[in-house]
Formats: C-alpha cells, sequence, structure tokens
C-alpha cells in the first residue's frame, strides 16, 4: 500500500527510499497539482504521473537516469543536421504549444498522459516561472519540435518532448544540454535513444545529492 496524501493539508511526502519496487517508483497518492505541491515535489526528486480517471500518483524511480551536459554526446548525423540551419530553436516561445502537441496522439496510437489536469498545473507553474520550453521552427515558421520541463536552480526536470519532423525534439535536447544552463538534466526513465546520447543512471542517493546541490 501507498500513503494517501491529504489535498487539504500543506504539501508532504513520505520518505523516497519507501518507494516501490513495482511498480517502480510510486511513492503516494493524492495532494494537489498546485504550484507549492510541484515544487516541494521535484526538490525531491519527485513527479506526478498518471492516467485520466485515476488519482495524482508520485513517483520516485531508482534508479534514476540523468544527462551531464558535459557527458552529452549528439550523433554525427544530428551535429549535421544542427549545421544545416534547416530550422530555428527558441525558448518559452510557445509553451502552451509545446505541452499540447505533446499531450497529443503518438504515431502508435497509444495517447498520453498528459491530460487536461496535467496540462493546466504546469501551465501555471510556466506562468509562475518553473516551467519552461524549447522549441523547433522549420524555414516556413511552424512548430515541428518541443520540450517541456522543470528549471529548479542548475537542474532541468525532463517531461515530454514531441517531433513533426524528424529529429527535431533531439535539436532541442541538444540545445539545452549546450547552453550552459544546466548541471544535471532528469531524463527519469531509460530509453535507448537518451543512452545512446550519453544519459546514464544513476541510484537515488545521487540524485539526490545532486539536487541539494543544483537545485
Amino acid at each position: 500500500m501507498i500513503p494517501w496524501l491529504d489535498p487539504q493539508a500543506r504539501p508532504f511526502f513520505p520518505h523516497t527510499n519507501t518507494a516501490l519496487a513495482e511498480p517502480r517508483g510510486l511513492l503516494a497518492a493524492g495532494g494537489r497539482l498546485d504550484v507549492e505541491w510541484l515544487l516541494v515535489a521535484y526538490r525531491q526528486g519527485i513527479f506526478p504521473w498518471f492516467s485520466e480517471n485515476e488519482p495524482i500518483l508520485w513517483w520516485s524511480p531508482a534508479p534514476r537516469t540523468v544527462l551531464y551536459p558535459q557527458h552529452y554526446h549528439p550523433s554525427r548525423s544530428l551535429r549535421k543536421l544542427a549545421r544545416q540551419q534547416r530550422y530555428r530553436i527558441t525558448g518559452d516561445k510557445d509553451f502552451d504549444a509545446v505541452i499540447h502537441a505533446c499531450a497529443g496522439e503518438r504515431d502508435d496510437h497509444s495517447g498520453t498522459w498528459i491530460n487536461a489536469q496535467m496540462i493546466g498545473a504546469y501551465m501555471v507553474m510556466h506562468q509562475a516561472g518553473f516551467a519552461h520550453s524549447v522549441e523547433c521552427w522549420n524555414l516556413e515558421d511552424e512548430l515541428v519540435g518541443g520540450i517541456y520541463g522543470i528549471a529548479l536552480g542548475r537542474v532541468f526536470f525532463g517531461e515530454s518532448m514531441f517531433s513533426v519532423e524528424a529529429n527535431t525534439s533531439k535539436l532541442c535536447l541538444k540545445h539545452l544540454a549546450e547552453s550552459g544552463e544546466y548541471s544535471m538534466i532528469d531524463c527519469q526513465m531509460p530509453t535507448a535513444h537518451l543512452n545512446r546520447l550519453g544519459a546514464i543512471d544513476i541510484s537515488r542517493d545521487e540524485f539526490e545529492a545532486a539536487l541539494n546541490r543544483w537545485a
């Protein structure tokens, strides 16, 4: 069993070492999706992730997949694409469009976990200055890729990304990694793509120590 968090109380989460092994990282349910609760959560390495018609579920998976910018190594083809100047990268130009594109139906028609409640919460976080987006525009000034997440100090907590044209979300991640603004990018869960770019898995203790240092 996981604890239920009283949405009327001040934000409080159980110790992350009580998170379940299966499903990996499930910590608690309940609470609220407002700025106060989300800031307390992210500063402890906790994030919300739930589907429509579920209660708010909070997660702290271990190990944690992160990307240290100094270890980021884009592929040769991605570096070539960036040099071609076929795309323009911006920051926070259209957060609304990015999060709605990330919430759109995937190629495999699997849908998404980014429901209306999540969109509303992260829009408020953006207005409060904590949620940010990176956009990729083609030469016709169409939004063709993007990424959004939470930035606290020198840590960027990546939430989701999308591509309309091939590799455009990778260009956004390249921009983040090479911006010099962040000492760590939280990727949450491993993927083969992230591993090829230099992401690694670290322990919960190491991840939380990094948050104490940089977030």
